[in-house]
């Protein structure tokens, strides 16, 4: 089964593809969609959008899982991120129903067993 796990991010959206087979993972690619501040907000998310697809059509994945969204302070730039986000799963909902999401915790707790790890222990 090929997985693709996005990260949302208006500047940054990371994503990783993965091949899981008998209970083994293999890292297929890792990279990241980057827009950038001199874009206007249409812009960056055709550009994500444009990506997102293009990862769909290269990898051809049959599950996709995002990272739920969490903002404490800056609303303005969890709106901009959200935007980008609904995208994101737009984009993936046209391609398939299996989308699933995930707290950062979940996602660190089943990578390295506890959902406080720092960003060496993710990597």
């Amino acid at each position: 089964m090929r997985i693709l796990g996005i990260d949302p991010g208006l500047a940054t959206l990371g994503y990783g593809v993965i091949e899981a087979s008998g209970g083994k993972f293999k890292l297929l690619q890792a990279g990241a969609v980057i827009t950038t501040p001199d874009m206007t907000t249409p812009q960056r998310l055709t550009a994500i959008r444009s990506g997102i697809h293009t990862l769909l059509m290269t990898y051809a994945p049959e599950q996709i899982a995002f990272e739920e969204l969490f903002f404490a302070k800056n609303i303005t730039t969890g709106m901009n991120v959200s935007a980008a986000r609904g995208v994101t799963v737009c984009t993936c909902a046209e391609y398939t129903d299996q989308l699933f999401e995930y707290t950062p915790m979940q996602i660190k707790q089943a990578i390295t067993g506890y959902g406080k790890a720092g960003k060496h222990e993710m990597q």
